[in-house]
């Protein structure tokens, strides 16, 4: 590999020697990639996991005798993709419960075994494989005990939540911890490859007492639901808290900054936003304009992010004070939609969060 760097080492892990045989030949066409074992059952992986130490796995999850990644992660912690067939719904679930085991990206596998869309969408996974082996492994999650949140006079309407990689198991988390009558409807983009979103919001569903949902065009949003984008869209509200969806783009999807900048535009001093772990930068600039606006704004910290790029990208713009660990967010949420009379303010604690 040129200038000395050493290659990306690739563990495989696939029940079907034909899918097997595409990833191993489309990762060892880039040259960043050296694919270093292949296995076709789940005691294979774990063994394999241990034995090599691999930098990145990429696993199909519907294979023979896999307990998810949750095996590997307690013995051989890695940095794990999940590479599945999305047309599968309850393949699907199973992917999130993944998630939360510790696997970093969910992918979809190709709908065709060969021609020029195989090699497109073989690149992709290569950038993936790359771009995550950039990612610290994370053996087991700590919970951080949740500091006081931060007092302010503010009053939102709406909160908006951007995230990415570790973006679902930390949206599961603070979504729990919200009541079924949270006086304010909550909106996120949480960047995701296609096809993915009906599985995360029936996953979702089943960890938090708010009405979870798909946003359609024209909807207005209501209390106590949570709204996601549809496939492949992003989202943006106007006018008295109207869903309006685009096709994307390209850039993230879907697209943080976007949703973020239009609550400001909106609800000015009556939005909120928070940005959570993801890689890149995006979210940032329109959390900025929230906080412009005289909105509440937050960040994730970087103890409690998988990836702390998108919060730190925040703080740096001083979109966010500083960060905040993720056991706190819900009260922040909580307390800054709270109706009713606030208690006084310390000195000190005047802004935004």
């Amino acid at each position: 590999m040129s200038g000395g760097k050493d290659p990306i080492r690739v563990l495989v892990v696939d029940d079907s020697p034909t899918m097997a045989d595409a990833v191993s030949s489309l990762l060892t066409d880039d040259p960043r990639i050296e694919v270093v074992g292949r296995a076709n059952t789940g005691s294979r992986a774990v063994t394999l996991a241990r034995l090599l130490r691999p930098d990145v796995i990429t696993m199909d999850l519907l294979m023979p005798d896999l307990d998810g990644p949750a095996a590997i992660m307690a013995e051989a912690p890695a940095r794990i993709l999940v590479v599945s067939a999305v047309a599968d719904q309850r393949n699907l679930e199973v992917c999130f419960q993944a998630m939360s085991a510790g696997a970093l990206e969910l992918i979809g596998k190709p709908s065709v075994t060969s021609g020029e869309e195989l090699r497109r969408w073989g690149r992709q996974l290569a950038e993936s494989v790359c771009l995550m082996a950039e990612v610290p492994v994370i053996s087991r999650r700590i919970r951080i005990a949740s500091p006081p949140p931060p007092v302010t006079g503010a009053r939102v309407d709406i909160f908006g939540l951007a995230a990415s990689t570790g973006g679902p198991p930390a949206l599961s988390d603070v979504l729990s911890r919200l009541p079924a009558d949270l006086p304010v409807p909550i909106v996120i983009a949480q960047h995701i490859t296609e096809g993915f979103t009906p599985g995360m919001v029936r996953w979702l569903s089943q960890v938090t007492s708010l009405k979870v949902v798909i946003g359609r065009e024209g909807d207005r949003l209501e209390p106590g639901r949570v709204y996601f984008p549809l496939d492949g869209h992003d989202l943006t509200v106007e006018g008295n808290g109207v869903v309006r969806l685009t096709r994307t783009r390209g850039g993230p999807c879907p697209s943080g900054d976007l949703l973020l900048s239009s609550l400001a535009r909106t609800y000015g001093s009556r939005a909120g936003g928070g940005v959570l772990t993801g890689m890149g930068e995006d979210g940032a600039r329109g959390l900025l304009d929230i906080r412009k606006a005289g909105g509440v704004t937050f960040a994730q910290d970087e103890a409690s992010s998988v990836v702390f790029g998108m919060p730190r990208v925040a703080i740096e713009l001083k979109a966010a004070d500083r960060g905040v660990p993720l056991s706190a967010i819900p009260d922040i949420i909580r307390m800054s939609c709270r109706r009713g009379p606030m208690p006084n303010r310390p000195p000190g604690t005047e802004g935004v969060v």
